[in-house]
């Protein structure tokens, strides 16, 4: 079994009990569920901004503890005030340490749109998505079949929110449908959780023109974006070479510095 199996496994168990705690009719009752949202694409290919989606990550799978010390709002303030075009907010407890309250505190700070970054394979968490202040979401390929990619990114547009498709692999494309924005190229390998950037170098040809194309995990140098802006990628989410310092917010400028 798989890294990704096993979080998926989890997912669904954990999906069930949130139901019975927080039914759906409750969630969309909340405040944040009638909320206008921003565009991230916009906001990506917005000249003024640097294309980066800067993560809040407090653990991975693969290294463990990241940033124990850092507080949610601090960071992602300082993302914002720094020039980052979005924010990715682990949502995840059980893999990654995060929270549904990580993303609902980054909200209430942010003047820049957030991505929920979950394994979101359920209409339930699409909806949840909405009701703690979400501009868009994320859809794995590799979690998800291509029905319910189009119905997930359908309910999750009928909200308002945009969708962003990670893919690992050139087969993956045949999943993308009318409602997705932002095709993610993820050089992460969700088997092994190895990293490897070259992966969006070989894919970025064969994502159809047209959609906003963004590389995801392993991105440590501005050299790295450099080449990658070359070869069409608009936006960059990065997440670990910040978190994994004492200071992110330091780090995040001191990189987008070295950008220009």
């Amino acid at each position: 079994m798989t890294i990704l199996d096993k979080i998926l496994e989890h997912k669904k168990r954990e999906i069930n009990q949130l139901r019975k705690s927080v039914p759906v009719r409750d969630l969309e009752r909340k405040t944040l569920f009638e909320s206008d949202v921003d565009s991230l694409s916009g906001s990506i290919l917005d000249k003024r901004k640097t294309g980066i989606i800067a993560e809040f990550k407090r653990k991975s799978p693969s290294k463990g503890i990241l940033n124990s010390i850092s507080a949610v709002e601090e960071v992602t303030t300082g993302y914002c005030n720094g020039g980052a075009s979005g924010l990715s907010i682990l949502t995840d407890s059980q893999f990654f340490g995060g929270s549904s309250q990580d993303l609902l505190s980054a909200r209430m700070k942010s003047t820049i749109p957030i991505l929920r970054k979950d394994f979101i394979i359920d209409e339930y968490q699409v909806i949840e998505s909405k009701s703690i202040g979400a501009d868009a979401i994320l859809l794995i390929a590799a979690a998800l079949d291509k029905s319910a990619i189009l119905n997930l990114s359908g309910l999750a547009r009928s909200l308002g929110m945009e969708v962003l498709l990670e893919i690992h692999e050139q087969d993956e494309l045949d999943r993308v449908n009318q409602y997705i924005n932002i095709i993610g190229v993820n050089n992460r390998n969700l088997s092994t959780f190895e990293v490897n950037t070259e992966k969006s170098e070989l894919l970025a040809d064969k994502v159809s023109p047209g959609f906003i194309k963004i590389s995801e995990s392993g991105i440590a140098s501005s050299q790295v974006i450099r080449k990658l802006k070359v070869i069409g990628y608009n936006g960059f989410l990065i997440g670990e070479k910040f978190m994994n310092t004492p200071d992110p917010v330091k780090a995040f400028s001191d990189f987008v510095k070295d950008l220009n």
